[in-house]
C-alpha cells in the first residue's frame, strides 16, 4: 500500500473514481499512517477523523449513485492549523487562543469540500506563522521527516512535513515571507504562492469575521505534485462576490507551448543574501534542464531596481503588517521602544521596530516604493516568461529554539542572520508576484532541496505549468527513507 502513501491528490481521486480503492478504505489508509507515524513527527497536530469517516462513507454512497462532487472525491487532505474548521480552534500557535473555536469552515475549505475532498484534520505551525521552524507551546514541536534534528519550515511547516511523511493527500498552507515555499523547500514537495489576491482568505484569520486581505499574505497548495497545484488553483481561485460583479478569473497558461517555446530568465545568487553552493548548484541544475529542453535562457537580465532596497521596502511593509496581529499592550510597549531609538540608528533591528510602528505617511512611501517595484516587475516579463531562483539559502537546519535574537545560519560556513532568509521570499513576495517550489531530490546528507519558478502577476498557471514539464523531467518528490 506504500504506493498510495505517497500518490498524488490526481492519482487517489482516479483510484476512487475506478473503484480501486473506496473513500472509506483510502482514509483509513491515512489514519493507519496518522497513528504509527504522527507520534514522533508531530505533523497533524487536530485531528477530526469521526466527521471525515462519516465524509467518506457519503462519498462511497454518492460514488454507487454515479455523483462525484468534483475531481477530489473522496481524497482524504489536512490544512494549516491557522484555517477555520467548523467546531475546532485556530490557536495560531498562541495557548491564549486555545479555546478560539469557529462554527463555519474558511471558504478555501469549503471550495475544497465541495469539489469532494475530505479534511480529516490540521497540521503545524509556529506561534502567530511567524517563523522558518513549527513549533509552539500549544502542540509542540514538528520534526522534518528526512532528519528529526531538523525543522520542516515554516510556517506551513505541518502542512510539508505530512505530505513529504505520506500522511495525507494534500494540503493548504499561508504565505508572507516565504510560508508555503520554505516548507515545501526544506520537505521535498511542491507548493504555490499565488498571485497576492487570487484566492480569497476568508476564513484565515485569527479573530472572527475579519474581511480585509493582509498586506503581502496569501493562502494557496502544497502537494506531491505540480499537477496537484493546478486543481487546487482551479478550485479555489476567484474573486469574492462583491469583485465578481463585474471581473470574471482568466488566468493565462502555457496553453499548447513547451519548454522550448519559453524565455526563461536565470537568478542564481545574490551579494546580499549569499546561499550555499548546494542550493546554486540546483537553480544550475533547473537551468541545464531547461536548456536542455530548448528554453532560451539568459543569467544576466534582471528587473530594473536595486535588490537591497526592495528588501527594506519588504522588510518595512512585512513589518507594519505583523505588527498589527499584536495584542494592544504589546503594540503600545513598541512605540515607546521607538521613541527610544537615535534617528540616526538603521540598524536592522531598528528597521524592524520603525515598521512594525509605522505612520501611514511611511507605510505609503513604502507602499510607493512597492509600486515601483511592481511595474519593474511587469517591465522585465515583458521580455521572459518565468525566472527560476533560491528559496532560502540552505536545506532544512536544526532545530534552533532560542530567542530570534539569538539565532544565525550557518551558509557554507559563514554566519548569517537568521531572518535574512527572507530574502528571497521576499524580492517577490513584496510584489505580489505567483511562485512555484518544485523539489530537486536530495543532498548528500539526504535532504530536500528546492527551487521557485517566478512569474508575472496573474501568471500563476504558467508557473505551474513550468513546474509540471520539469516534473515530467525528473524533478519530482522523493519519499523519505523512514517513512515507505
Amino acid at each position: 500500500m506504500s504506493e498510495l502513501s505517497f500518490a498524488s491528490a490526481t492519482e487517489l481521486a482516479e483510484k476512487i473514481q475506478n473503484k480501486d480503492i473506496s473513500a472509506v478504505e483510502l482514509l483509513n489508509h491515512y489514519l493507519e499512517r496518522v497513528d504509527r507515524f504522527n507520534g514522533d513527527l508531530n505533523a497533524v497536530v487536530v485531528d477530526t477523523r469521526e466527521q471525515a469517516l462519516a465524509d467518506a462513507a457519503a462519498a462511497d454512497a454518492d460514488l454507487a449513485k454515479g455523483v462525484s462532487r468534483g475531481p477530489l472525491h473522496g481524497v482524504p487532505m489536512t490544512v494549516k492549523e491557522s484555517f477555520h474548521i467548523a467546531g475546532t480552534a485556530s490557536t495560531w500557535g498562541n495557548p491564549a487562543l486555545k479555546d478560539n473555536v469557529f462554527d463555519e469552515d474558511a471558504e478555501a475549505v469549503k471550495r475544497l469540500k465541495g469539489a469532494g475532498a475530505n479534511v480529516f484534520g490540521k497540521t503545524n505551525i509556529p506561534i502567530s506563522l511567524a517563523d522558518f521552524q513549527s513549533y509552539n507551546d500549544v502542540y509542540g514541536t514538528t520534526n522534518n521527516p528526512y532528519d528529526h534534528s531538523r525543522g520542516p519550515g515554516g510556517s506551513s511547516g505541518g502542512s510539508a512535513a505530512a505530505l513529504a511523511a505520506g500522511l495525507t493527500g494534500l494540503e493548504i498552507g499561508s504565505d508572507i515571507g516565504g510560508s508555503i515555499r520554505n516548507p515545501a523547500h526544506f520537505c521535498g514537495v511542491f507548493g504555490h504562492k499565488p498571485t497576492h489576491g487570487l484566492l480569497w482568505m476568508k476564513g484565515h484569520a485569527v479573530a472572527p469575521k475579519i474581511r480585509s486581505t493582509p498586506d503581502i499574505s496569501v493562502i494557496g497548495p502544497l502537494a506531491r505534485s505540480a499537477e496537484d497545484l493546478r486543481t487546487s488553483v482551479d478550485l479555489i481561485a476567484g474573486p469574492d462576490p462583491i469583485v465578481a460583479r463585474g471581473y470574471k478569473l482568466d488566468l493565462p497558461d502555457l496553453t499548447g507551448r513547451s519548454l522550448s517555446d519559453l524565455r526563461i530568465g536565470i537568478w542564481r545568487s545574490e551579494e546580499r543574501a549569499p546561499i550555499a553552493k548546494e542550493v546554486e548548484d540546483r537553480v544550475t541544475k533547473v537551468a541545464a534542464a531547461l536548456r536542455d529542453a530548448g528554453a532560451q535562457l539568459n543569467e544576466d537580465t534582471r528587473p530594473a531596481f536595486d535588490p537591497s532596497q526592495s528588501h527594506d521596502v519588504y522588510g518595512h511593509l512585512l513589518q507594519a503588517t505583523m505588527a498589527s496581529r499584536m495584542p494592544d499592550e504589546d503594540y503600545d510597549s513598541l512605540v515607546q521602544h521607538v521613541q527610544t531609538l537615535d534617528p540616526n540608528d538603521q540598524s536592522d533591528a531598528a528597521k524592524v521596530f520603525r515598521g512594525q510602528v509605522s505612520s501611514f505617511r511611511d507605510w505609503s512611501a513604502a507602499n510607493e516604493a512597492r509600486q515601483k517595484l511592481r511595474w519593474a516587475w511587469h517591465e522585465y516579463f515583458q521580455e521572459f516568461d518565468a525566472l527560476v531562483m533560491p528559496i532560502m539559502a540552505t536545506p532544512a537546519f536544526k532545530h534552533d529554539h532560542r530567542p530570534f535574537g539569538e539565532r544565525t545560519i550557518m551558509v557554507d560556513n559563514a554566519e548569517r542572520p537568521y531572518f535574512e532568509q527572507v530574502f528571497w521570499a521576499g524580492l517577490t513576495g513584496v510584489a505580489f508576484l505567483p511562485s512555484t517550489v518544485i523539489p530537486t531530490g536530495l543532498n548528500k546528507d539526504g535532504l530536500p532541496i528546492g527551487v521557485q519558478i517566478v512569474g508575472p502577476e496573474f501568471g500563476d498557471l504558467v508557473t505551474i505549468g513550468i513546474a509540471q514539464e520539469l516534473e515530467r523531467l525528473g524533478f519530482d518528490f522523493t519519499p523519505p527513507a523512514a517513512y515507505q
